[in-house]
Parts: structure tokens; sequence; C-alpha cells
């Protein structure tokens, strides 16, 4: 059975960053891609940013991007989400999933396997 365990959340003052890192176990994790999902209060679920099996590929949501950095340490078997210049609207509970293809994807429904979620807050 594979697990994810988020961690690095909280309370951040607009501006700032905070790096989430996702630890995963239950089965080879360097085989497969890894997520980065949000859901703010009353809203859907929303992709943030995804990297393929050996990290030379990834994916970002436009409004995130040039602002959030995903990496992975396959040693580690962890996937992080560097964050910076965070802005209220980032405030959310961030998702860890993971995949089962070795290349990412947008869509949720390409993650069977998702953490219990981190709260992030950025305060104006």
């Amino acid at each position: 059975q594979v697990q994810l365990v988020e961690s690095g959340g909280g309370l951040v003052q607009a501006g700032g960053s905070l790096r989430l890192s996702c630890a995963a176990s239950g089965r080879t994790f360097s085989n497969y891609a890894m997520g980065w999902f949000r859901q703010a209060p009353g809203k859907e679920r929303e992709f943030v940013a995804a990297i393929n099996w050996n990290g030379r590929l990834t994916l970002a949501a436009d409004s995130v991007k040039g602002r959030f950095t995903i990496s992975r340490d396959n040693g580690k078997n962890t996937v992080y989400l560097q964050m910076n210049s965070l802005n209220p609207e980032d405030t959310a509970v961030y998702y860890c999933a993971a995949s089962q293809s070795s290349y990412g994807s947008r869509s949720s429904a390409g993650y069977p396997y998702w953490g219990q979620g981190t709260q992030v807050t950025v305060s104006s």
C-alpha cells in the first residue's frame, strides 16, 4: 500500500516562502511520477505541479510558474514543493499525489494515491 505523508505547511506572510515535503513508502518511488495539488475553501481541487520519474520533466500550473518549483530526491523517496513569493491566493490545503505512470499529469484522475494534506495559509 502506498503511503504519502506531507509536511512543511504553516502560516507565512505575503511574499514569504515555504517548502513542502512528501515522504513516500510502499513501492519503488523512483519508478513513478509525483504531483502536488491544492484545494482552497469552497473551491475544487486544482493542479499545482508534477514531476516525472527521474525529475527531468516538470509541469506547473500557470498560476504558480516562476514562483513554485517541484523537485524530488529518489534516494530519500521524497518529493518537494518550493514555494516562493507567496500571496493570499495560495492559501489552501496542499496534497501530494502519486501516479501509476512514469510521467506526470495535470489531471487528478492520473493519481490513485493521495496524502492527507498540509495547510498553507498566507496572510496579507
